[in-house]
């Protein structure tokens, strides 16, 4: 009987080493991916450049689908004020002022003081001067684009 445990012991641990190579090499792959995927901190780069460029391609996208949305709700409230016999807004122009980029009073400030400069300069070499509002409002709008 002692002779046969020695013998089992042997084929069970070489039987398991053949086992181990062959998931070793056939989950090399599986290996690679653990600790990877949306949640994970420390990402390849070329994962990270691979989702970058496919989400300015659905950025557009985006906001073609927010903007079309905006419409359907402006539409409904358009409805809703119609019912109450008030006057509908006009819905693109509601549109562009709700999707309009804020601009901070300190940038507006920073503009219109280098607006104001500009137009010195400009009075001092002898240049008619710009009209300072409509200079800020064309630099904020060239800022958002």
């Amino acid at each position: 009987m002692e002779s046969a445990f020695g013998v089992v012991l042997f084929v069970v641990v070489f039987l398991g080493a053949i086992a181990a190579v062959i998931s070793f090499f056939g989950s090399s792959e599986l290996y690679d991916k653990i600790g990877r995927g949306g949640m994970s901190l420390n990402e390849d780069r070329e994962d990270q450049r691979k989702r970058s460029s496919s989400d300015s391609r659905s950025s557009t996208v985006a906001a073609a689908e927010r903007d079309d949305e905006i419409r359907q709700l402006l539409a409904a409230r358009n409805e809703r004020r119609s019912r109450r016999g008030e006057a509908p807004l006009d819905v693109e122009a509601e549109l562009q002022r709700l999707t309009a980029p804020a601009v901070e009073a300190g940038l507006r400030e920073e503009v219109r003081s280098l607006v104001v400069a500009r137009n010195e300069r400009r009075v001092r070499r002898g240049g008619e001067p710009l009209d300072v509002e409509a200079e800020v409002a064309r630099r904020l709008d060239d800022l958002a684009q």
